[in-house]
């Protein structure tokens, strides 16, 4: 297994987290979103938000850590961000957009989910690329 820092995992985790809270925000894409996913505030708030933020976090911790494999011991920063970028924007948002056609959900829509991960793994091969050597 290749030499993985944690930290810098445990820290893109949670930036990718953040990134989620305030993308999905009132304060950015949250009201579109809610619209075009036909959820109401009612519903949103009937889910068990303990347990909807616990799992949110791991599978953004698992994300990183995988990335980070895939990326290997101290990327170049142009690595980290050309194969984040690249993950985000045609093997996440591009795997929606097809699920999209077929489900005939929204441009608007693709466009929210699609730029949150294209961001979300920019940020983590970002910081991945960053973190300086322990």
């Amino acid at each position: 297994m290749p030499e993985i820092n944690l930290w810098a995992v445990l820290v893109a985790a949670l930036a990718s987290f953040v990134l989620g809270g305030l993308w999905y925000s009132p304060v950015l894409f949250g009201k579109a979103w809610q619209r075009e996913t036909g959820l109401t505030d009612e519903r949103l708030k009937a889910g068990n938000m303990g347990l909807i933020f616990s799992l949110s976090f791991l599978i953004s911790l698992a994300a990183a850590f995988v990335f980070a494999l895939f990326l290997g011991p101290r990327p170049s920063l142009a690595l980290g961000l050309g194969a984040g970028a690249s993950a985000g924007l045609f093997w996440v948002a591009g795997s929606f957009g097809i699920n999209y056609l077929f489900e005939r959900k929204s441009l608007k829509l693709f466009f929210i989910n699609g730029g949150y991960h294209a961001l979300q793994f920019t940020a983590i091969g970002l910081i991945l690329a960053l973190w300086p050597d322990t």
